[in-house]
Formats: structure tokens, sequence, C-alpha cells
């Protein structure tokens, strides 16, 4: 079998633009598949950046400029299968499909995970239900890489300022920059109720860092591209990666079958732009397609395992709204620059509260200090006529209002899961993921526990009127925004599908990604993770690629 390169790496996002720049830096010659378009890099002068982001809500929040067109790759939903072979067909959770992939339209939020959210199992104990379990790892196999995935993509944060912070061997390669206004606010009534907020650790620049500027603070960060690309993550490590001329990226590009020959992967089917079918060749096969896709690719493939696509985990997440007397301008700045870990901690109030529900613990998520909508998104709530104008010039869901968002723990259970829909297929032909989802009870009573607490920050803060919604919904059958059911969760942080662990009968993966019955076809993306956390995946998923890659290169 003839190949050109040593590693095809499935998927451009955070993991495997990480993948590429470890393995190339090696001296390995790699491949990058990546199904998007790109918007991102200049392949043939890999050092320019394009210019093909702008603040546009429309491009991005209603024609799907990062793709993927529902429409064209859509996924289809229930909560269980009582409900029939689907409930919802659309955009489930859809991270973008582009050169850079969720990366680059993430507001940078990079937290670590604490040390027990390694070993829950052992930490808590089990919970009726849920398929709890430790990490094949540690917090200290994983600090290294922490540590360098911070400085590999750029981190801005403050060493110390968090008391619940897990220990680190160096501190965080830029300071943090500056905090938004609507922060400010509520994080000062956070510290008067005797909560810790600190400054989020981010993947945006405060100061020119790797050949990028400094953050503009223009505000739209949150599901949109940056125009100027202080963003690091993940376009500082594919960018290193193309530089060494050792890696070639392929957009436009979908890999349909990773093909295996007697325990090995052998290589890739792909559909070009054209939708011509081909095959490329390589020794190994990285595949970082995120915990939706990926599951998909190793059934679509025939690979089979009975934990493939099972233990799915979002994040079960609190919104609590307040609006506020005075103009806080939460729409200027970097969506979140401040979070809360008070919530993660087991303490004794929570203790109690499991215990007066019945459940062993539980467990909250860290709390995002945010604000609220942009214009053109406010300016489809308010009703139309001659109030309209009066509304958006007082603009109280945008001017004054201000958002808690706590990331709550979502335990895995088996029962929730990613396989291929029977009937509904993509425009190649391919069957789509069907996500079969619902929270443990768990979630929901931790929700109710804490949003009581969230709501009287931001009445310390001065809030007029407060409220909670939840994601997913739960209990009530309206739709949100888009007619997609609340039953659908909306974090955009998707875990869990493909497990690591030591024993091949209840993991997919090995400590190192490796796939126990195919070990040159490796993991790294968000599906190894055996437990969710109350964390955003992200800077951990960096850390497993980069730790994973460096040993398959060594």
């Amino acid at each position: 079998m003839s190949r050109d390169f040593d590693a095809i790496i499935i998927g451009s996002g955070p993991g495997g633009s990480t993948a590429a720049d470890v393995l190339t830096a090696a001296g390995w010659s790699v491949l990058v598949f990546e199904r998007g378009k790109n918007y991102l890099i200049n392949l043939e002068r890999p050092s320019e950046l394009l210019a093909e982001f702008s603040n546009d809500e429309i491009k991005y929040l209603s024609r799907h400029f990062l793709g993927p067109d529902p429409w064209l790759e859509p996924r289809t939903f229930r909560v269980s299968p009582a409900e029939g072979e689907h409930r919802f067909i659309g955009d489930v959770n859809n991270l973008p499909a582009t050169v850079g992939g969720g990366g680059v339209h993430a507001d940078g939020k990079v937290p670590r995970f604490r040390e027990e959210d390694f070993s829950l199992l052992s930490h808590l104990g089990p919970l009726e239900g849920a398929s709890v379990a430790d990490w094949p790892i540690s917090y200290d196999d994983l600090e290294p890489f922490y540590t360098e995935a911070e400085r590999l993509i750029g981190v801005a944060g403050e060493a110390g300022a968090n008391p619940f912070a897990p220990w680190r061997s160096d501190p965080y390669p830029m300071p943090p920059g500056p905090p938004m206004y609507s922060a400010l606010v509520t994080a000062s009534a956070a510290s008067r109720l005797g909560y810790h907020p600190y400054p989020a650790p981010t993947a945006v620049n405060s100061v020119p860092y790797d050949d990028r500027p400094a953050c503009n603070n223009c505000g739209f960060c949150a599901s949109f591209g940056c125009p100027i690309h202080a963003k690091g993550d993940p376009v500082a490590s594919l960018r290193r990666a193309l530089l060494t001329g050792r890696a070639e990226l392929r957009p436009e590009a979908t890999v349909s079958k990773i093909l295996v020959r007697n325990g090995q992967a052998t290589g890739v089917e792909w559909i070009d732009g054209e939708g011509n079918h081909r095959v490329e060749n390589a020794d190994h096969v990285v595949l970082a397609a995120g915990a939706t896709e990926t599951p998909r690719l190793l059934l679509l493939s025939g690979i089979e395992h009975p934990e493939i696509g099972r233990n799915l985990m979002f994040h079960f997440q609190t919104l609590t709204f307040g609006q506020l007397p005075q103009r806080v301008h939460g729409y200027k700045g970097r969506a979140v620059t401040h979070l809360h870990d008070d919530f993660i901690p087991v303490d004794a109030e929570a203790r109690e509260a499991a215990r007066a529900a019945g459940l062993p613990w539980l467990r909250g998520g860290m709390v995002e200090h945010g604000a609220a909508a942009y214009p053109v998104t406010e300016a489809k709530y308010y009703p139309w006529g001659p109030r309209h104008k009066d509304l958006m010039r007082a603009s109280p869901m945008r001017e004054h209002l201000v958002v808690l968002t706590m990331q709550g723990e979502d335990v895995p259970q088996r029962t929730n899961q990613i396989d291929l829909d029977p009937k509904i297929r993509d425009i190649h032909g391919l069957p789509v993921a069907r996500i079969t989802y619902q929270p443990h009870r768990h979630e929901v009573v931790a929700s109710a526990h804490y949003a009581p607490k969230l709501e009287a920050i931001l009445k310390e803060a001065g809030a007029l009127r407060t409220g909670t919604i939840t994601s997913p919904g739960f209990g009530a059958p309206f739709a949100r925004h888009r007619g997609i059911p609340a039953a659908v969760p909306t974090s955009r942080h998707v875990m869990g599908t493909a497990r690591m662990g030591c024993d091949p009968k209840t993991s997919v993966c090995d400590a190192w990604g490796r796939l126990h019955a195919i070990p040159n076809l490796i993991i790294c993306d968000s599906s190894l993770f055996p437990t969710a956390s109350g964390y955003g995946p992200t800077l951990t998923l960096v850390a497993l690629a980069i730790r994973a890659t460096r040993a398959l290169a060594s």
C-alpha cells in the first residue's frame, strides 16, 4: 500500500489543529481533512490570516456562514426511543463546520479541570442511573500538557485569583484583558455575598502575542469568527503546522469512512467538493471530528464497540437573567470576562440538598458573568409598530440585561447516545447522527438548588426583576428560537461518546486516546471524556491531544 502522509487528521478544530502542530514539529507529514470551508488562513501563504470574518449577526446567526447548514447536514433528536425514530430534524447543538472548527465561534473561555474531576467516582461515589467513571489519568498526569496548551494557543488569566483552581506549574502567558462593566457589577455583588469571582482564563490575546494583535473588545465574540484573529485557538496551532511545510489542509473534503485492515487503520475514503469519492492512505489516523461526528464516523466505518456513541454529555445550563436600572453595555467586551467556581465543590449545603432529593451528591458548575443580546437579535423580541423604536432606544434587553450562566455537570448515562438515524441522510447520502438525550435527575435538582443563589446575586447587584430558564428545558412544551424544541441542549459543549479507560470492555479508547481494537487510530477530541465536569471542555481536549500525539510521535 502506497501512502503520502505519516498521519491523516480528520477535523481542523482545536484537537485536530493541535495534533497537526505536535506531529509536524516532530517531523511527521500530515494531511488535515475539513468538511467545511476555509475562512481562516491563506493556504498558499500560511503566515497570512484571511479577513473573511465580520461583526454581522445575520451572516453568522441566520445564514450559517460557519456551517453546517442544517438543511443540508441535519441531525435528528429524540428524548428517548419511546418518541419513535426521531422527534426533531435540523440544528441539534451544531458546532461550526469550517477550518478551525468549534474554536472559531467560541468566546475562548479555557479553564482547567480540577483534581477531583478526574476521579469523580472515587471522590463522590456512584449515582443510580448514571455511568460515572474515573478517568484513566490524573490531573497531575495532564498538568504539564495544560501548561503547554496555554502557551501554544495563548491564554490570558491571573494565577491565584481563583481559590478553587488546581495547582499549576507556571503562570498564564498573558495577563487578563480589561473587564466588562456588566461583569464588574455582577462580580462585585457575588463577592459581597461571599462568592469568589475571578478573571476568566481566555484564549484571546490581551496583549500582542504570537504575531497576532490584542483583542479590541468589539463585542462580537461568542458565535462569531474574530475579524482580527485575536483568538488563538485553533489558528495558532494550525498556522504553525502549515508553516513547517509538512502539513496539507484540505477544506471542503468530507471523510465518509475510515479504512481498516487486520486491526489497523490504513486511510480514509473521502468526498471532494464536486461529490467525487476518493481514497487517501496513511500510517496513522487521528480522529478529531468532535463528540457528535466522531462516533458517527466510527459507526459509518463499521467499527464496532458497545460503548461507541454511549454516555453522551452536554452541560446542563442554568441561565439567570436580571434587568438592572442602569445601562451596563453588556455587548462591549469578550462575552465573558469573569467566572466563579463556588458551585462546583460539593459543600455541606449541597449534600443536604442532595439528601433531601434522594441523591448521594449534587454538583453545579462554573458560573459565567455575561450579558445579553446583539441589536438584531434584540429587535426580533420587541413588538412591531410605533413602540419598536422606543424599545430599541431604551434597550431593556441589551443595555440593561445581565446573565449568569451555570455550566452544570451533566452526568453520563448509557441511554444518552449518538447513533445513525435509520432514515435521514445528509447531502452526501450518508446517515446523519441521531441524538437520544434526556438529563439525569441530578442535573434538574442541581439546577433548582443553585438557581435561587444566582438570582440572589443579581438582586444584590440591583436587578429590578430576575428570572431563570434552563437548557435543555424540561416539563414544558414550548420551543426555543428558530423552532428548536426546548428539550434540545444548546450548550455547544459535547462530550463522552468514545470514552477512554483501562478496560477494553467498558471503554472505547485507552489512556492515550488509541482505540483498544485499532491502536493506530487515535481520538483527539472531547468524545474521550468519561465525565463532563462543570467546566468548558476545550483546554482539556487540547491538553489530551498534545499528550496523545506527543506519545505517538515518540
